[in-house]
């Protein structure tokens, strides 16, 4: 008995740290969109690599990880400061579907 208890109670911990809920297909392309918009004027390979990446990602959390693929796409098209402002602004579309400390700012 103390075994299931402490499983279950295992279970229940786990889950809660995952998040309240699974991102469904639309919640994806809505978090999508600001991400691809944000290298549309980047047309080199690399960009149709990183675009076929972000159509292909199945979670909020593979998608976070394609900010720094997008800011050297960006870098190179433009610059820093620029890849850094478009990288920031997609913070926003992330918040509620990462834990608040991986919403780092780039500087």
């Amino acid at each position: 008995m103390i075994t299931a208890m402490a499983r279950w109670l295992g279970a229940h911990l786990t889950s809660r740290k995952r998040g309240t809920h699974k991102a469904t297909l639309k919640d994806l392309a809505v978090i999508r969109r600001p991400l691809l918009r944000c290298i549309e004027d980047c047309l080199d390979l690399q960009a149709l690599r990183l675009r076929k990446k972000i159509e292909s990602a199945r979670t909020p959390q593979e998608l976070w990880l394609l900010r720094n693929d997008a800011f050297q796409v960006i870098s190179q098209q433009h610059n820093q400061s620029v890849a850094a402002e478009r990288i920031n602004a997609l913070i926003q579309a992330f918040e509620g579907w990462l834990e608040p400390k991986q919403l780092v700012r780039i500087k």
